[in-house]
């Protein structure tokens, strides 16, 4: 009876019979605008006609790139870990632009290195109080005007959600959420009529990559594990170039650089060896535990209770 149902399921057409959507006229959310692959975005999308919201916590930010824009620009200060202002920001676009077409859940953090065992637990809540809660915030109260105007929702993932998480779990733990939150709104909204996307990224050439990796000496060796190609960076416009050409496309998923693909396929059979190899490997056994040390050496010591 399983078998009959997958083979019913896999017989189904792979695509959508909704049209291709064009941006022109539209009205594109996008949260993490001020800097990165959010500014990237919206300025490509302004600049092919649509209407843009730049909801950002860095209100100068956002503000300089709805400066380099016009009047088609909206720039909104708000946290997305902040289910109330998330609401009254989504409520400021209906008031400015009538509508809400598209929403891209971009905006995310990641941690300092550390293990599960001496992380501080408020780091751990901070990031997927933003990178998965946050996405709900942003996408929850927008979806009755995405799915009354045949829309399209973005939610930003990474390789992370399917790559290794020693030594930064609560990210990648984060991203395997965004996943499958994305994954499910998908199959949700085409039953009533709109679409959804995941987005995956490998490294991209941005501020928070370069205080993650390479300004920080274990973050550099963490990301040295990486082999090639899967070390191949990208810039913060061949991320948004890619996004723009899903909700074009309303892709189901976008995946860059397209080098991960394959990790992306295959992964259920590529991570049980992996996963086999790197807890039996000497060198990451030596990461960890520089890693560990650091924490504890910059732990603040506790005063002694008299």
């Amino acid at each position: 009876m399983v078998l009959g149902v997958l083979r019913d399921l896999l017989l189904l057409p792979a695509q959508s019979d909704m049209e291709l959507l064009d941006v022109r006229d539209r009205v594109v959310v996008i949260t993490g605008a001020g800097t990165g692959i959010g500014r990237a975005l919206a300025e490509k999308l302004y600049a092919t006609g649509a209407s843009v919201a730049l909801i950002d916590i860095d209100e100068a930010a956002a503000a300089a790139v709805g400066r380099s824009m016009g009047e088609r620009a909206l720039v909104v200060r708000a946290d997305v870990s902040d289910r109330i202002g998330m609401r009254e920001a989504m409520s400021r676009v209906r008031q400015r632009f009538g509508r809400i077409d598209v929403v891209v859940a971009n905006a995310g953090v990641v941690p300092e290195p550390a293990t599960i065992r001496t992380m501080n637990p408020a780091d751990f809540d901070r990031v997927i109080g933003i990178n998965v809660t946050g996405v709900f915030n942003t996408v929850h109260p927008a979806l009755d005007d995405v799915i009354t105007a045949k829309g399209h929702v973005v939610v930003v993932s990474s390789a992370a959600a399917f790559a290794p998480g020693m030594g930064g779990s609560p990210y990648m733990v984060s991203k395997a959420a965004v996943e499958q939150f994305g994954r499910a709104l998908r199959v949700e909204l085409a039953a009533v009529g709109a679409t959804a996307g995941v987005a995956y990224f490998g490294i991209v050439e941005t501020a928070m990559t370069h205080g993650t990796l390479d300004q920080d000496e274990l973050g550099a060796d963490l990301g040295a594990l990486l082999p090639w190609p899967l070390n191949l960076r990208i810039t913060a416009r061949d991320a948004a170039e890619s996004i723009a050409q899903g909700i074009a496309r309303r892709a189901p998923r976008t995946i860059a650089p397209p080098q991960w693909e394959p990790y992306a396929l295959f992964r259920g059979a590529i991570n049980v060896v992996l996963d086999s190899r790197l807890a039996r490997d000497p060198r990451v056994h030596a990461l960890i535990q520089r890693v560990e040390q650091r924490i504890v050496e910059n732990r603040p010591i506790s005063p002694v209770p008299r």
